[in-house]
């Protein structure tokens, strides 16, 4: 027997195969492979019953295929060369299969690269046209895009299918947009989205509609838009409040360390440290009556004498922004000048370094200071007192400390504010009166000497010249126009003006173009000096010329002055700060030293304590309130316009008929409005209660003008929903059209209600009558009150009425012409004459007091007709409709007073408290405003005290690392 993968198996198959292509065999069929068995039952016509025929001739010939076709054993005396041959055998099979993976692949890798492009074609597809956007890329781009090599980065990107992968599905995508959009059409229309089930209907619909449907559309949209636009300027506001609370809790990291973590001390240079105390005295001044006499460097001269140039050779950079015979220097410019590695800029209140070696960040800053000056000036003038703050480190600059001021004008010119030329002048003067500063007078050599302005304002506040440095700008043009250099050196050797001064100095600051750089103008300064006869003739000294030598020497200046005042400074603001703590222990013992901001977080916090109190009100009271007050404004309307019309009717169907349909026009015209402006009244109400309630428990009265602010702007900005409307118009509706009163207590109830409103009318109405007739006899006599002759009338045309009510006890609301004449002959039968419409006013008040009289009288009757009212009996003596009518009045009152307490408690006062939170956040970012609404001696005390101590402490840092540096 052979078995099944032996040898002696595979080799029948192959003697068997052999046989078929012509060379037999002859093996008995039994022992034969069972797959040789099966091939051989194939050819012979005997295949397996089991399978199909040529479903088991394929699979046999493809499985034999896979078998190894060993050659046979070579006949013995053959040798070697079966041996060869069935080497041959074995390399021709490799070769096959090497080319059928061959096959394998290069098929695969082409219906790969198809499935790629189809997919790549359909992503295409999605993707919108940008063509009609190019504009939107600079032309630049395009020229870059055409440079870039595509074969490079389309190898450097990934394969199509991962990026296909990674795409989102567009399917779903649009089915949830389909979702939303029906979602927001529906929120548009107030109703579900539903599919029309009548044609015709939805036809007269769409045509009654389509008119309301744009306006309605339009109106979502704007309004839509300002909600957008406020939601960005609020989280804009977050924002900058979120940069300053980090920029705080920074300093507090790097300054305190309570847990005895490793802190990391910020060194910082002696001129930063002097420049902070300047920066906190710019703003101590706004604020108190000080002096501050610590040095600074005072920048003045005439308008385009070369100023801001002088700064900018100082400086080494062109920092400032420039105009050609227009003022650009608009509001004092403090420049802390200090050396460092890196040559940058900054301001005080940013953390964003310029660097002033790019051309960029030169152009960037230049812009933000002529920004922040354009922003200091008020509406309606041309220059500002603010200061701006800028510090310039670099190698080679010297330290100190420059202020630059406009330049002095002589004439005011067109466009500028009527004051500017005073307002000028009063800016140089305050920063020129400080004994400690220096003058840095700038004067253009290039105009006569006899026009300038500077000279004699600095010779004014400083007559003896011992802070006062003049420069004399433009030396080349002066050199070249003046047709006596000699004049040159006069003004150097302070000969020709009328000032004083503890040094001269000739420098050149451009070429007369804008675009130079500072190295080039230092070049051509040199080389002008180097080469000027001026200094050839002995006309200057060495020592007078160049901007490296003026720096030099206002350095030199100006750390002498620091060193020699700055000691006697710091003892002033040491017994100022001992005067105001004295006066603080002296005036308010028992109080702590707030600021005005650490008071402005206590005002808040209890603000929000009373608006949280205020959600806290039970549901009883607000349902109590909102019901008094409702019918308090309706119940005019109620008895004047429905009860007292439909009352006078004759029979109870007359009477049904008019109260429904009186109801039914003002449900839908009034009653919604006035109940939602009950509400908004209530709620305003309840909050200023709780305001007043809580400012009665020990609360500082520093706070009430800025409550009394944030309550009115919050309530300003607070609207009421009026989609509310709707809805509370069809809760009314369905509340009055209800008439089934269930139970006793609620018949009862509506009876004192009815009478205690008519009581009140009754009450009312006398009080009418008694002011028309004037006091009664007992008044008279005990009171010696007289009546006047209008009320002597008035009362004889009330006795002539009465008498004729009694004579018909059922008489109507209104006067016959022919009753009016016969009262009226009456009255003048008696001697009083007296006018028909005084006769009908007159009757008006009667009547109407007779029949709140009989209707309180019915009420009365009607304690016990509710059995009939139950069992619908019909009887003509006793009919209680009025009844019913004040039990709808009064039920409606009470669904109203919950629906709106919902829809307060739920809501608007939700709404109210965050809008109490965003009108503080506006307060707290609005530091006039707060100064504005939290004044008074002690805030103004405790602000001093605070400013005080950091200016003495940073004063005395100062002074130590002064000390140390020595």
């Amino acid at each position: 027997m052979l078995r099944v993968g032996s040898k002696s198996a595979c080799m029948a198959c192959r003697n068997l195969v052999s046989t078929n292509m012509g060379v037999r065999f002859r093996v008995p069929l039994q022992k034969l492979h069972p797959l040789s068995r099966a091939i051989h039952h194939r050819y012979s016509g005997n295949a397996n019953p089991q399978r199909p025929p040529h479903r088991t001739a394929a699979r046999y010939f493809t499985s034999m295929s896979r078998l190894p076709m060993r050659p046979p054993k070579p006949p013995p005396g053959t040798g070697g060369r079966g041996h060869q041959q069935q080497r041959n055998f074995w390399v021709a099979q490799l070769a096959a299969r090497l080319l059928k993976l061959r096959y394998i692949l290069l098929g695969s890798a082409v219906g790969g690269g198809y499935t790629a492009k189809k997919t790549y074609d359909e992503w295409k597809e999605m993707l919108p046209d940008f063509s009609e956007y190019n504009w939107v890329i600079p032309d630049f781009v395009w020229e870059l895009s055409e440079q870039i090599d595509l074969e490079k980065l389309a190898k450097a990107l990934p394969e199509i299918e991962e990026i296909a992968k990674l795409l989102p599905d567009f399917n779903k995508i649009g089915e949830n947009f389909t979702f939303l959009k029906s979602l927001l059409s529906s929120e548009t229309s107030g109703d579900p989205p539903l599919k029309a089930t009548d044609s015709s209907t939805a036809a007269t619909q769409d045509g009654n509609d389509k008119q309301y449907k744009k306006s309605s559309d339009k109106e979502r949209v704007d309004q839509l838009q300002e909600e957008l636009l406020r939601t960005q300027l609020k989280y804009q506001r977050m924002l900058e409040r979120v940069e300053k609370e980090n920029k705080e809790l920074r300093k507090v990291v790097l300054q305190k360390d309570d847990k005895g973590i490793h802190r990391r001390k910020v060194k910082k240079s002696l001129i930063d440290l002097y420049s902070e105390v300047l920066d906190i005295l710019s703003d101590y001044d706004a604020n108190y009556n000080t002096q501050d006499h610590l040095p600074r460097v005072v920048v003045v001269g005439d308008q385009s004498a070369g100023k801001t140039s002088v700064l900018e050779m100082i400086a080494q950079a062109r920092i400032f922004p420039r105009g050609s015979g227009e003022m650009m220097t608009r509001s004092p410019v403090k420049v802390t000048l200090s050396e460092g590695p890196h040559h940058v800029a900054m301001f005080k209140d940013s953390g964003r370094e310029f660097d002033l070696t790019k051309e960029d960040d030169l152009a960037a800053l230049r812009h933000e200071i002529e920004l922040r000056m354009r922003k200091s000036v008020k509406e309606g003038q041309t220059v500002s007192c603010e200061t701006i703050s800028l510090s310039v480190k670099g190698p080679g600059i010297q330290r100190m400390v420059l202020v630059d001021l406009p330049g002095v004008i002589s004439t005011v010119t067109a466009g500028m504010a009527s004051d500017t030329k005073e307002t000028i002048f009063s800016i140089s003067r305050a920063y020129m009166q400080n004994p400690n500063a220096i003058i840095l007078c700038i004067q253009d050599g290039s105009v006569d000497a006899e026009r300038s302005i500077v000279t004699d304002l600095v010779s004014q506040m400083d007559p003896q010249g011992k802070r006062t440095i003049f420069v004399l700008t433009k030396v080349d043009l002066a050199e070249k126009n003046l047709a006596s250099p000699n004049r040159i050196q006069q003004i150097v050797e302070g000969k020709l003006f009328p000032m004083k001064a503890l040094g001269y100095f000739a420098v050149v600051t451009g070429k007369g173009s804008s675009g130079e750089s500072i190295d080039s103008i230092k070049d051509y300064e040199e080389d002008f000096f180097q080469n000027s006869r001026l200094l050839r003739d002995g006309m200057l000294k060495a020592h007078q010329v160049t901007t490296k030598n003026l720096s030099l020497a206002v350095s030199d200046c100006f750390w002498k002055m620091v060193r020699e005042s700055v000691e006697q400074q710091a003892d002033v603001f040491k017994a100022s700060r001992f005067n105001l703590e004295t006066e603080w222990k002296n005036n308010y013992p028992r109080l702590r030293e707030l600021d005005r901001n650490e008071l402005f977080e206590k005002a808040k916090n209890e603000i929000l304590d009373e608006v949280i109190s205020l959600s806290q009100v039970t549901p009883q009271h607000w349902e109590a309130i909102l019901q008094k007050k409702l019918w308090e404004r309706v119940s005019t309307h109620v008895i004047e316009n429905i009860y007292l019309p439909a009352a006078q009717t004759t029979d109870s169907g007359t009477f049904n008929t008019t109260v429904d349909i009186k109801l039914k026009q003002w449900t839908d015209k009034q009653l919604p409005h006035k109940a939602l402006e009950v509400a908004w009244e209530t709620l305003q109400e309840e909050f200023a209660r709780f305001m007043a309630e809580y400012k009665g428990k020990d609360q500082d009265d520093i706070f009430d003008k800025l409550k009394e602010a944030v309550k009115d702007e919050s309530i300003k900005r607070h609207k009421w929903n009026e989609r509310a409307k709707d809805s509370l118009r069809v809760i009314q509706h369905n509340a009055l059209e209800d008439r089934s009163i269930t139970d006793k207590p609620q018949w009862d109830a509506a009876i004192q209600f009815m009478e205690e409103t008519l009581q009140s009318r009754l009450k009312d109405t006398e009080s009418v009558i008694r002011d028309m007739v004037g006091p009664g006899w007992r008044q008279r006599w005990l009171s010696w009150m007289n009546r006047t002759p209008d009320q002597h009338i008035r009362n004889e045309t009330k006795n002539e009425l009465e008498r004729l009510l009694k004579l018909h006890d059922e008489h109507t609301a209104y006067l016959a012409n022919d009753e009016v004449t016969t009262v009226r002959k009456n009255l003048e039968g008696r001697g009083v004459e007296v006018d028909p419409v005084l006769i009908k006013d007159t009757w008006h008040q009667l009547y109407r007091r007779h029949f709140l009289q009989k209707a309180l009288s019915h009420c009365n009757l009607c304690k016990r007709g509710f059995y009939y009212y139950q069992r619908h009996f019909v009887d003509s003596e006793l009919e209680c409709n009025d009844v019913v009518l004040f039990w709808r009045i009064q039920r409606m009152l009470v669904i109203t007073a919950n629906t709106l307490r919902q829809q307060l408690t739920n809501t608007e006062v939700r709404r109210l408290e965050k809008n109490v939170k965003e009108v503080l956040d506006d307060f707290g970012e609005d530091m006039e405003k707060k100064t504005h609404l939290i004044t008074g001696r002690r805030v103004q005390l405790a602000e001093d005290l605070k400013k005080v101590r950091e200016i003495q402490e940073k004063l005395e840092a100062f002074i130590e690392a002064l000390h140390k540096e020595k």
